[in-house]
């Protein structure tokens, strides 16, 4: 721990994560119970699923704007205590309206939370660890999308859907208390970190610097924000997070729904089965950023590494999705998307490295934010759609097939519009790398 602080830094930020999806997945594992007891269809559910999303959106920009100017300490707890306060209060809504507004007020309470893990990996960690640290970090959302299946199942057939939501909102009041007391802004504030570890972190920043543009840097910056985020490469890997994102809230706010309703599952069985496609994203997250890293080092040439990540996890999983909309039973169902969950999730921690590379240090907060706000559209999009096909457009099938064709249009859209700045792109003599 004396050399590694930073670690443990990565710890915190994981168990942020799975809590977060803990969190977000418990209204779609408990949407069977509570259409049943308050009497909602499929159409109205999928409204309740995307209004989370429009408080979120915003406050992705919002947060890692915040999280530039105030530090990412201040903002992390602010947002924990929000979202765990609204979280449980769902467990008192009984109304359609009641659910829509604090849905509303709990997706703001999270937004910050993509945008803050990633200014404090940019903070914390060596450039040449960035793609593990957010790979391995993120691990805790499919996890924690995982452990929504059976703990917010399980509870809310014994108990209740009302006490789960309680449980889970608690649950982030604990882990705010550990964030206050063991994360600081930067390691030059923290006492538990050694002079080594310190330098190690700095000397890397300093050396592996990566160039946004030609004649800007950290040292030496002359652009506004907005001349970073509405730039080609930025809004490139913005789509491509788009793209991964609507089969992220397809499955996330759909899956328990569709092994209930078209795979003909009760509650216990689903709650066991539904977590074997975040079981397979967990492993695609660990994946994707050791691979981007490793192709990286290998290769000398970090933008074609990670495009190429990401053109084969988005690719892989547009193919496993189609696939499983084509078969009937639950067993192929269920391997083919935790395989398009493996695959897709391969993303998403390689575009929040691109993030860290392709502009200032000083902007990763408000580039990331922006970008965020744009994938996260496809959570209003995604459930409201998805509930919309199901009740009136085709069914699950017809959902499957959209989902896969915007995988591979995300995909598409980094082969062409994710281009260097110049022709070499390589790593000079110095240690910069040149976008």
């Amino acid at each position: 721990m004396k050399h590694h602080y930073r670690w443990f830094i990565g710890l915190l930020l994981f168990f942020t994560g799975a809590l977060n999806y803990l969190d977000r997945a418990a209204m779609s594992v408990a949407a069977p119970l509570i259409k049943h007891d308050l009497g909602f269809n499929d159409a109205e559910m999928g409204v309740l699923f995307s209004a989370f999303f429009v408080g979120y959106c915003v406050f992705c920009f919002v947060g890692g704007w915040c999280a530039d100017r105030f530090g990412p300490r201040r903002v992390f707890a602010i947002a924990a205590a929000v979202w765990s306060f609204f979280c449980g209060a769902t467990a008192l809504m009984s109304s359609f309206a009641q659910l829509l507004v604090v849905r509303v007020l709990f997706g703001i309470g999270e937004g910050p939370m993509g945008t803050t893990t990633n200014k404090s990996i940019a903070n914390w960690f060596p450039r040449n660890e960035a793609g593990r640290a957010v790979g391995l970090t993120a691990i805790g959302q499919p996890l924690g999308a995982a452990l929504a299946a059976p703990l917010v199942g399980l509870l809310a057939v014994n108990f209740s859907w009302r006490i789960a939501f309680v449980a889970t909102g608690f649950l982030g009041l604990v882990w705010l208390v550990a964030w206050l007391v063991f994360f600081r802004d930067t390691p030059a504030q923290h006492p538990c970190v050694s002079e080594q570890e310190r330098a190690l972190i700095q000397c890397s920043r300093a050396q592996l610097r990566v160039v946004a543009s030609p004649v800007a840097d950290d040292a030496n910056e002359i652009h506004g924000v907005w001349h970073y985020v509405l730039s080609t490469r930025v809004l490139a890997v913005a789509f491509a997070f788009f793209s991964f994102n609507y089969v992220l809230y397809f499955l996330l706010s759909w899956l328990p729904s569709y092994l209930t309703d078209f795979q003909h599952l009760d509650i216990r069985h689903m709650a066991v089965v539904g977590a074997i496609p975040w079981l397979g994203a967990s492993i695609g997250l660990a994946l994707g950023g050791v691979a981007s890293d490793w192709l990286t080092k290998r290769t000398g040439n970090a933008l074609r590494s990670r495009k190429g990540v990401i053109v084969v996890g988005l690719c892989g999983s547009a193919a496993c999705v189609l696939m499983a909309s084509r078969v009937a039973t639950v067993t192929p169902a269920v391997a083919l998307i935790a395989a398009a969950a493996l695959l897709a999730f391969m993303t998403p921690q390689t575009c929040w490295v691109l993030i860290q590379e392709i502009v200032p240090g000083s902007r990763v907060g408000a580039a990331g934010g922006f970008v965020h706000l744009l994938a996260n559209l496809a959570g209003i999009l995604a459930p409201g759609l998805t509930g919309w096909l199901v009740q009136y457009g085709g069914g699950y099938r017809v959902a499957f097939c959209f989902a896969a064709t915007l995988a591979a249009a995300g995909a598409l859209g980094v082969i062409v519009l994710l281009r260097p700045f110049n022709a070499s792109h390589k790593r000079s003599a110095d240690g910069t790398v040149a976008m």
